[in-house]
């Protein structure tokens, strides 16, 4: 019995292909336990080295949502201060804008301008 598939491009033999995994795995943990063996996971050595200087919050280096888009946001400041002007969070009014678009755009379809 054959274990080998031989296609037009080539081979694949899983017995080879579970020797390479094991020489593999071999190889990759040699390098592991080369690892320093001095380290501990719950002490200070988890923490980032900062020049000396203490370890700021979470909440100060936390990049918020807001600051993904600043330089968008920055670049278009006087579009968004007229949005902000005109929206009102009240549905009513967006209702409004919605049926006058809606008009005009019927206008302009029907009457041909």
């Amino acid at each position: 019995m054959s274990f080998t598939l031989t296609t037009p491009s080539g081979f694949w033999n899983p017995i080879l292909w579970l020797v390479f995994l094991a020489l593999f795995s071999i190889i990759a943990y040699l390098i592991y336990s080369r690892g320093n063996p001095s380290y501990k996971k719950d002490t200070e050595q988890i923490k980032p080295y900062l020049s000396g200087n203490p370890e700021p919050t979470k909440e100060k280096v936390q990049v918020k949502a807001g600051d993904i888009y600043w330089g968008f946001i920055e670049a278009l400041k006087g579009y968004y201060k007229v949005l902000q002007a005109i929206h009102t969070g009240d549905m009513r009014d967006y209702i409004l804008w919605y049926l006058g678009i809606g008009a005009i755009i019927t206008f302009i379809l029907i009457g041909g301008v």
